[in-house]
C-alpha cells in the first residue's frame, strides 16, 4: 500500500490567480480560503488581494492547508511531512500542532516582520549551482556579510546577506568552481542573521500561541529532526536566522519512515524537482490546481485502497 509524505511549498513559486480553480471546485478548499477573510479581512477570491505581494505568505498557507484538507478527506493522509521555510507553518497546521486561524494571523505578522527587517537592512540572495555544499560553506564562511541560507540539494545551495556580501561571494564561488551563481528576485536575506530583528519580534509573537498535540511527524528545516511540543516555538524563531536543510530533511524522512511517495502541496513544483535529485527512488507528485489534484487522486487513491 502506498505510504505518502507531504511536502509543503515555500515562498517563491507562487503564480497569478493561484487556486482560483480549486476554490470553485472543492468545498473544503473554499472553506480554507474563506477563513482568511474571517480571520484577517483579506479576500483571496479577489485577484488584486490574492496577487498582492504583501499577502503572498498568507495565500500560500491558505492554499496549502486547503489542499491538505482535500487530500486527507480523499484518504491520502501522510505518514510524515516536510515544509520548506514558510511551508513548515502549513505542515504544522495540517498536523494539528497549530490551529489554522492562529497560523493565519501568525504568518501575516511574520511576513510583516520580515518586510520590516528587509527595509531596515536590505538583503540579497543567490543560488549557487553545481558546487558541493561543503565548498560553498567554506567559501562563504571566510567572507563578511554573507551566509549559507538554504541547503536545497547536493547541486544547489542558496546564499544570502548584504548586496555587497553576496556580490563578493559570487566571484569567489565562481573561482571555486560553481557553474553558475544566479541572483534571486528578493529584497530580504531570509534564513540569515539579517533577519535578527524579525526573529526577535516573532519570538514575542509566538508566546501566546497555543501548541496542540499531533501524531504525524513534521521534520524541521532548522534542526533536521521532527518538531516537538517543547521545541516548536524556539525552532520557528531560529528558522528566520539559520539556514534551511531541505536535503537533510528528505534524507531523514527516507531513512526513518516507510514513505514511498511524495506529494508536494502548494504552488509550483520546486520541492518535487529537489526530491527527484535527492531521493530519486521515491515517486513524486505536486498539487496546485484542479488538474494536478485530479491526477493525484486518480493515481494514488487506487494504490492506497488496494
Amino acid at each position: 500500500m502506498t505510504k505518502i509524505g507531504y511536502l509543503f511549498s515555500g515562498q517563491g513559486s507562487q503564480f497569478p490567480d493561484m487556486g482560483m480553480d480549486l476554490y470553485e471546485a472543492e468545498p473544503l478548499y473554499r472553506a480554507a480560503i474563506d477563513q482568511v477573510q474571517t480571520t484577517l479581512g483579506i479576500d483571496l477570491t479577489d485577484a488584486q488581494q490574492l496577487n498582492d505581494p504583501n499577502n503572498v505568505q498568507v495565500a500560500i498557507l491558505a492554499m496549502s492547508y486547503g489542499l491538505s484538507q482535500v487530500l486527507t478527506a480523499a484518504g491520502l493522509a501522510p505518514q510524515a511531512m516536510i515544509g520548506l521555510s514558510l511551508g513548515e507553518y502549513s505542515a504544522l497546521v495540517a498536523s494539528g500542532a497549530l490551529v489554522y486561524p492562529d497560523a493565519l494571523a501568525l504568518v501575516h505578522d511574520r511576513s510583516r516582520y520580515m518586510a520590516e527587517a528587509g527595509a531596515a537592512q536590505p538583503g540579497s540572495m543567490a543560488a549557487v549551482l553545481k558546487l558541493d555544499p561543503q565548498t560553498v560553506t567554506e567559501v562563504v564562511n571566510d567572507l563578511p556579510d554573507v551566509y549559507p541560507a538554504n541547503y536545497n540539494t547536493p547541486f544547489q545551495t542558496v546564499i544570502g546577506g548584504t548586496k555587497a556580501g553576496v556580490a563578493a561571494a559570487t566571484e569567489q564561488l565562481k573561482a571555486a568552481g560553481a557553474k553558475r551563481v544566479v541572483p534571486l528576485p528578493v529584497a530580504v536575506a531570509s534564513h540569515t542573521p539579517l533577519m535578527k530583528s524579525a526573529s526577535a519580534k516573532l519570538q514575542q509573537r509566538l508566546k501566546p500561541v497555543s501548541v496542540h498535540d499531533w501524531t504525524v511527524p513534521v521534520i524541521s528545516n532548522t534542526t533536521e529532526q521532527p518538531f516537538t511540543t517543547a521545541t516548536l516555538k524556539t525552532t520557528l524563531t531560529h528558522q528566520l536566522v539559520q539556514p534551511t536543510h531541505f536535503q537533510a530533511d528528505l534524507e531523514y524522512l527516507n531513512h526513518t519512515t516507510d514513505v514511498d511517495t511524495l506529494v508536494e502541496i502548494g504552488p509550483g513544483e520546486t520541492l518535487t524537482r529537489f526530491a527527484k535529485k535527492i531521493v530519486p527512488d521515491l515517486a513524486t507528485y505536486h498539487v496546485d490546481s484542479v488538474a494536478t489534484l485530479a491526477k493525484v487522486q486518480a493515481e494514488l487513491q487506487t494504490e492506497v485502497t488496494k
